[in-house]
């Protein structure tokens, strides 16, 4: 009768490690694509990607409505009379009370960005539009000043702002 000692391989221990090892790459391999199907779709990641705006095309006076994760984004050049106007407004007239300067960015007035949503529920508003030549919604006759403030109507608050900056003097990143 042959005895092997411990210390020696045998088959049978090749087989096993072999299998071993086969079972692992295949468990690994099976693993890829779970995990990879847990990333967001690549359109999801699109929709809530920032934007950039090129502001030279657009005219004093002229306002362009861009969309930014399916919202869409009123982008405003402002004259020095809405300018002027927005500025001297009392706040005690206001229902949402911000001034003129908290809703635009430092050194750039002429340049009102705000996401088109009336806040009284939801409805997109005209431009140009209103008593106060900003923006009606005709829906249920909310009425913003070109500041995008409540003036009248039943909307609770002021058109919001998206969050933005300036990438340059004449472009912009929404988002």
């Amino acid at each position: 009768m042959t005895t092997v000692s411990s210390a020696e391989h045998t088959r049978r221990d090749f087989l096993y490690i072999a299998t071993g090892a086969v079972g692992a790459v295949g468990a690994a391999a099976a693993l890829v694509p779970l995990v990879a199907q847990m990333n967001p779709d690549a359109s999801t990641i699109a929709a809530g990607a920032p934007i950039d705006v090129d502001l030279a095309p657009i005219a004093e006076g002229q306002i362009i409505k861009v969309f930014w994760r399916s919202k869409p984004i009123f982008i405003s050049h402002r004259t020095k009379k809405e300018i002027e106007e927005a500025q001297k407004t009392p706040l005690a007239e206001l229902k949402d009370a911000e001034t003129d300067q908290k809703r635009v960015k430092e050194g750039h007035d002429q340049w009102l960005v705000l996401i088109g949503i009336c806040t009284h529920l939801g409805c997109i508003p005209l431009s140009h539009q209103g008593e106060y030549n900003g923006f009606f919604c005709p829906c249920h006759g909310s009425v913003y000043d070109t500041s995008g403030r409540i003036r009248k109507g039943p909307a609770p608050f002021n058109l919001p702002l998206p969050p933005y900056k300036f990438v340059s003097d004449t472009k912009i990143q929404i988002g």
